[in-house]
């Protein structure tokens, strides 16, 4: 299945913005991300930094989704 079959599951046009262009990536990380942040550093066995900015934490639940597997299709 492809995502142009499901077009709601299909990020608007700024979703896919790159973090360091967030108008807001310099902010404190959500507590959203510092939950998943936090589950995946444990799967991956790495240290959890709670200083990281939204678009640091954004950068790292990418890496460590690619690590462990997780949030993948």
């Amino acid at each position: 299945m492809t995502t142009s079959e499901h077009p709601k599951t299909e990020a608007p046009g700024n979703a896919r913005k790159d973090p360091e262009d967030w108008a807001t990536g310099e902010e404190e990380m959500t507590g959203a991300q510092a939950s998943y942040l936090k589950t995946l550093c444990e799967e991956a066995g790495e240290e959890f930094d709670p200083n990281l900015t939204k678009a640091e934490a954004s950068k790292r639940i990418d890496a460590l989704q690619d690590e462990t597997g997780r949030g993948q299709d």
